[in-house]
């Protein structure tokens, strides 16, 4: 009988009690919480996985280092071109062209430059005014009139949030903050208006990501709602979805795809609900060498596209 516990007490085990000190320790800081992902990458995961830069023909692209920021790049693309038509089928012109690059790399300032032999130039510039202030820019000029276009974004980095106003030409005006609200799930929220098409839009965004999983969702008073999800199996293979849907057209597209990185070689593949199957394939020949096979299948459209290219540098 002496070793009964006395009434009125109860024994609380180590381990049970153990676990509670950590539960304790463990409790949230909602005045240290991280600071989130820019809010155009809240779906960046689902992205990698299931929208690889897929291509049709033949691509070679070069690139050499002329110091540790400055380098330039060639790039030649063969294949075909797809043109609008009122029928069903796909019909496509065989293309050609080359590009010539120049990139200014530095901790601070970041400047690429392209141009076409179509008569296409592309410009991008990334300066960081501050630790916390950044001015981001791009434009492209084209021969063909009113299609040229540039942007111009000024993003702000708080201790546990984001924001970032940008301006472009046609009086485009956006606005978009996200806050972290816990360790693990983030808000934000957008609005924009273009002047020149006399429009508005509003829209509303969550992500919650863990170690083994991301979650995102955005709305917007448009009619877009997208929805992705992406589960790390391990720290190779990692399998995505995404939901697409506008309730304004009532147009619906899920698709499924997976993410594998093996030691020589990265592969993606996804399918949609319309039938169109996609893999990509990078491969490391050798140091500063990669192949890459794209592929991409739509049944319904009778549209099928392969390609193969080689990266240098």
């Amino acid at each position: 009988m002496a070793g009964l516990v006395p009434p009125g007490t109860t024994a609380i085990p180590a381990e049970a009690s153990k676990t509670a000190h950590t539960k304790a320790e463990e409790k949230t800081d909602y005045m240290n919480l991280p600071c989130p992902i820019p809010f155009e990458e809240l779906q960046r995961e689902a992205l990698m996985s299931l929208k690889p830069e897929t291509f049709e023909g033949l691509r070679f692209d070069f690139t050499k280092g002329l110091n540790q920021k400055f380098s330039l790049s060639h790039s030649v693309f063969m294949g075909p071109t797809e043109i609008p038509s009122q029928s069903a089928e796909t019909i496509k012109i065989p293309t050609a062209h080359y590009e010539f690059g120049a990139n200014f790399i530095d901790p601070n300032l970041m400047l690429i430059g392209r141009v076409l032999t179509d008569g296409r130039v592309n410009a991008r510039v990334k300066w960081d005014l501050t630790d916390n202030l950044s001015v981001k820019a791009n434009a492209q000029l084209t021969n063909e009139p009113h299609m040229s276009h540039g942007m111009v974004n000024f993003d702000y980095k708080g201790k546990d949030y984001r924001s970032q106003f940008q301006m472009g030409n046609g009086a485009l005006f956006g606005a978009s903050y996200i806050q972290s609200v816990t360790p693990h799930l983030s808000l934000a929220g957008e609005v924009f208006w273009a002047g020149q098409h006399r429009k508005s839009g509003l829209g509303y965004a969550a992500r919650y990501e863990t170690d083994k999983m991301v979650a995102a969702g955005q709305v917007a008073s448009t009619g877009m709602v997208a929805l992705s999800y992406v589960q790390k199996v391990s720290e190779k293979v990692s399998l995505a979805s995404d939901f697409m849907y506008n309730y304004m057209t009532k147009d619906v597209t899920a698709s499924v795809g997976y993410d594998y990185i093996l030691r020589q070689c990265r592969l993606r593949g996804k399918i949609d609900s319309n039938g169109c199957t996609t893999a990509y394939l990078e491969e490391r020949l050798n140091m500063g060498l990669n192949f890459i096979l794209s592929a991409e299948i739509d049944h319904s459209k009778k549209d099928y596209k392969f390609g193969f290219g080689l990266t240098v540098g």
